[in-house]
């Protein structure tokens, strides 16, 4: 797929297919798809460059489209691609903001492409969002007319929002309509409000190319990373043309298709249930599994309640065929689920460990705790981290970032005013004071400042851990290079950072490895925390000590893994849930006023035991014990 054009297939060209009206290709993962979306870019541009004529690109912003940039500016200087005959076309840009704001996607495309390319400076269009009301309109009219006379776009990229928009056009945009002045969905800017600082700092208001102006394009390609798209991707591929949904109506276009990576493309039909497609492959244990369990919240039973009658009525006769009796498969299931469930996360010593989700040996086991945040531990795992350490096992936890971005400016100057209160020298924070006191909202942090915010997430972290009940000695703050860019974007992981973790592992040897397992965003912080540490682990597989290492992934604040994805589940009492949270309410800087709430205002503790509530809910609606509450793994099989 790398050497080629992406195919365009119609929608139900293939059984599985039949619920689709978005033609779609699925990548294993966003590099891969990326890849080919640049490398049919690529090859665009020098049709056009050996036609004489230029190239005209529809660009987009957002996280989607940044390493389909990065594979492009790849291309140019590694295969010498041109970008001389290349015109480009933004989609929009925030209203309010100078094309100098660090928020602006005037700054986003230069950082991103255009500074790292040969395109010409005239060549480049990005609506102005710093203009007088007063002129918009004509301004907007210029834009299409610029578009329209170069004969239209050749190719628009497009990203999509949670909202469902393209570009900025919002759920009840009109299929006719073109550039012009919006008002911001809500939950498009709190998607936003990480890189602004807080939601109130967002513009209301951005200027966009309209729908009509994009299904003018001869060729479109939307990217989807990420099980937070998962959902809205479902509903534009399977669902009606619907005003609601903007990217719905890219199935008036003869010529979409929708890459995609697999977290992407999971709520689709022919990935998550494909036994109503028709098309079902019963020899993988993941759909079996996938299966039962969606038979049992859709008839509200628990699995051995389960009867012949359910299966049948419910596409899955052919199981059946194959399983022998129904309720033989019941049992089957449910004794799969039945065996996730332990109290002994490090393995339980002396005991048959044959349906143990761990290993009963070694006893006393290594295990470290990967930590993407200051507190993503005790947020994620905070129970199975203290049951380890009352076990008896050697733990270590890991935190792979400063998380100094995620310390508010109130906060800081809370704990400077404190140092100078207790000073001998009163002025000896001057600077700093200084700094916070007279600083722009979207001004980049001095070094001194993050390196104070990034001590307040230490000392927080060590309060924890020593609640926890571990020695500081095994605590390790990784610091890790790609994190320090002052900025929300940070910068590409490198060797240095595979290093730095590398050498933890060869100094500690561990039996166990827990690592945050988010794959919502592959330009976020878990993500590249996940990425470096696979990369790491793929480094030192040979090392003897490798061998009898395993690797479990939990999950952050924000989501959950499937029931069928469940390969160890650690219950716990009401007891431990209060231990739980109050290991939490040690990271003071990040209660009550969390910088990266997202849309859902609750905080992180609640979060938490919402989500560890709910866990232990579906395990008791599936028939299984009821529990408190309940903190979920999956192995990764290296």
């Amino acid at each position: 797929m790398n050497k080629k054009k992406i195919i365009y297939q119609p929608p139900g060209a293939f059984e599985e297919h039949r619920f689709e009206k978005l033609h779609n290709v699925i990548f294993d993962s966003s590099l891969s798809g990326s890849r080919a979306v640049a490398y049919e870019i690529a090859t665009l541009i020098r049709q056009k460059q050996n036609e004489g004529l230029p190239c005209v690109l529809g660009l987009a912003t957002g996280s989607s489209p940044i390493s389909v940039y990065n594979q492009l500016i790849k291309l140019h200087k590694d295969e010498g691609l041109s970008f001389k005959n290349v015109i480009t076309f933004n989609l929009d840009e925030y209203f309010g903001l100078k094309p100098n704001d660090i928020n602006s996607y005037h700054f986003f495309m230069h950082e991103n492409l255009f500074d790292h390319i040969d395109i010409k400076a005239e060549n480049i269009n990005i609506p102005s969002g710093n203009l007088d009301r007063k002129k918009i309109r004509d301004y907007c009219k210029a834009y299409e007319k610029k578009i329209n006379q170069l004969g239209g776009l050749d190719f628009q990229l497009l990203g999509i929002g949670r909202t469902g928009h393209v570009g900025f056009n919002e759920p009840g945009s009109n299929i006719n309509s073109q550039t012009r002045l919006v008002t911001l969905d809500h939950l498009t800017r709190y998607d936003a409000a990480g890189a602004f600082y807080g939601i109130e700092n967002v513009p209301s208001k951005a200027i966009t190319m309209g729908i009509k102006t994009i299904l003018s394009a001869k060729r479109i390609v939307l990217l989807a990373w990420g099980t937070n798209k998962s959902k809205i991707i479902q509903k534009a591929v399977e669902g009606n043309l619907n005003p609601k949904i903007p990217t719905t109506y890219l199935q008036e276009h003869n010529n979409t298709t929708l890459v995609l990576d697999r977290q992407s493309a999971s709520g689709l039909a022919r990935i998550k249930t494909p036994w109503i497609t028709g098309n079902c492959d019963w020899s993988d244990p993941s759909n079996l599994c996938k299966a039962v369990y969606w038979l049992c919240k859709k008839t509200d039973k628990s699995i051995l309640k389960l009867t012949e009658e359910d299966y049948r009525q419910n596409g899955m006769s052919e199981l059946l065929i194959l399983e022998g009796n129904y309720y033989d498969l019941n049992i089957k299931m449910f004794n799969r689920l039945q065996n996730t469930i332990t109290g002994w996360p490090g393995g339980k010593p002396k005991a048959d460990d044959s349906n143990r989700p761990e290993r009963a040996l070694p006893m006393k086991k290594r295990c470290i705790i990967f930590s993407p945040h200051p507190d993503d531990d005790v947020i994620s795992m905070g129970g199975t981290f203290d049951r380890l350490v009352a076990q008896g096992h050697e733990v270590h936890v890991a935190y792979q970032t400063s998380g100094n971005i995620a310390v508010s400016d109130e906060e800081a100057l809370k704990y400077i005013e404190v140092v100078s209160d207790i000073s001998e020298d009163p002025s000896v924070c001057d600077d700093l004071k200084k700094e916070l006191l007279n600083k722009d909202k979207n001004t980049i942090d001095s070094v001194a400042l993050r390196e104070l915010k990034g001590a307040i997430r230490k000392r927080e972290s060590l309060a924890a851990t020593r609640y926890i009940g571990i020695p500081d000695t095994q605590v390790h703050f990784l610091n890790l290079p790609f994190y320090e860019s002052g900025k929300v974007k940070k910068n590409l992981p490198s060797e240095k950072d595979m290093n730095i973790t590398s050498q933890l592992i060869k100094k500690v040897k561990p039996h166990q490895i827990y690592a945050a397992g988010d794959l919502a965003d592959p330009h976020g912080t878990h993500r590249i925390c996940l990425d470096i540490l696979f990369d790491s682990i793929n480094q030192l597989k040979s090392e003897s000590f490798m061998k009898d290492c395993w690797v479990w992934l939990y999950r952050g604040a924000w989501q959950e893994f499937e029931v069928y994805e469940i390969e160890m589940a650690v219950p716990m009492s009401p007891d431990q849930v209060l231990r739980k949270r109050k290991a939490i309410f040690c990271h003071q800087s990040q209660k009550d006023s969390v910088m990266f709430q997202g849309s859902d205002d609750r905080e992180f503790w609640v979060r938490a035991e919402d989500r560890n509530r709910l866990s232990a809910k579906r395990y008791r609606d599936l028939g299984l014990s009821d529990y408190q509450a309940m903190e979920l793994f999956q192995r990764y099989h290296f």
